[in-house]
């Protein structure tokens, strides 16, 4: 009897548990694993959110905007003021981790000019277009910085920081960086581009196009664009608009296509 009786107890507080967004059993978490269909795979409990990385992030930065901002109210001695520094506290943090934020593996650590391309690439993202980072050419050690394809064709662009001190010119379709010739960079670039596009047609069975570019920060250009040698050469912040320049009409189910085949021509440079 008493056995029977300590069962359903047992049974009773296993259910209530179960009930609350902070239970979760050894036994259970393991079945739900293997059997959990698509809405329980939706299903996240408070323990999981405060147990998130991005849970953590956001509250060291939101401790670290709220201390600036009591220290901005009692220099001021108006909390009105505080709030408003809390608040631009908080924007200017999120925006910092966001431009640091990158899908190259964090080990390769890539380049300013890397993360700046990357950021503006997230943009086109959006409106349809497909990217690619870091990704190597089969037979060499080149690298294409950002592969892309969207309604207006296929790029490889790579991102170059430059001494802004130095001014960028072209004489005699040759790219100097002060003194210092940048013609084989540039044939690299192109080089790069090439092989990929030889890759992806090959694997499509069918020619596409590849257009080659570098993105440059750092130096004041007298373009916002300018083909020399086959390869685009782009001031570092108009990436977005180079890329809508584009002459190619590429249709949703060739741009999936091309970006498949890309991905698996290309290796990534883990």
């Amino acid at each position: 009897m008493e056995s029977a009786t300590s069962e359903k107890d047992g049974a009773q507080r296993q259910e209530a548990a179960s009930l609350s967004p902070f239970f979760v059993s050894a036994g259970a978490d393991s079945r739900s694993r293997n059997s959990a269909g698509p809405d329980d795979e939706a299903r996240t409990t408070y323990g999981d959110l405060l147990n998130s990385k991005d849970a953590r992030r956001w509250a060291v930065r939101g401790a670290a905007a709220l201390l600036a901002g009591l220290a901005a109210g009692l220099l001021t001695g108006d909390w009105r003021i505080g709030a408003t520094f809390a608040a631009g506290t908080l924007i200017a943090l999120a925006v910092h981790a966001a431009r640091r934020q990158s899908e190259v593996p964090r080990w390769r650590k890539p380049s300013m000019a890397q993360r700046r391309t990357e950021a503006q690439l997230r943009v086109m993202k959006k409106v349809g277009y497909r990217v690619l980072h870091a990704r190597g050419v089969p037979g060499g050690n080149g690298q294409i910085d950002h592969f892309i394809v969207g309604r207006r064709g296929a790029f490889a662009i790579d991102s170059e920081s430059w001494d802004k001190r130095l001014p960028l010119r072209n004489k005699l379709e040759k790219l100097y960086h002060g003194r210092f010739s940048k013609n084989e960079r540039i044939d690299e670039a192109l080089s790069e581009a090439r092989e990929a596009q030889r890759l992806i047609s090959e694997e499509l069975g069918r020619e596409i196009t590849v257009r080659a570019a570098l993105a440059i920060y750092g130096p004041g250009m007298p373009w916002d664009s300018h083909n020399l040698r086959g390869v685009d050469v782009i001031q570092g912040q108009k990436v977005r608009k180079w890329l809508r320049s584009g002459k190619s009409r590429l249709t949703e189910k060739e741009i999936e296509e091309i970006h498949k085949a890309a991905e698996k021509v290309l290796p990534a440079r883990y």
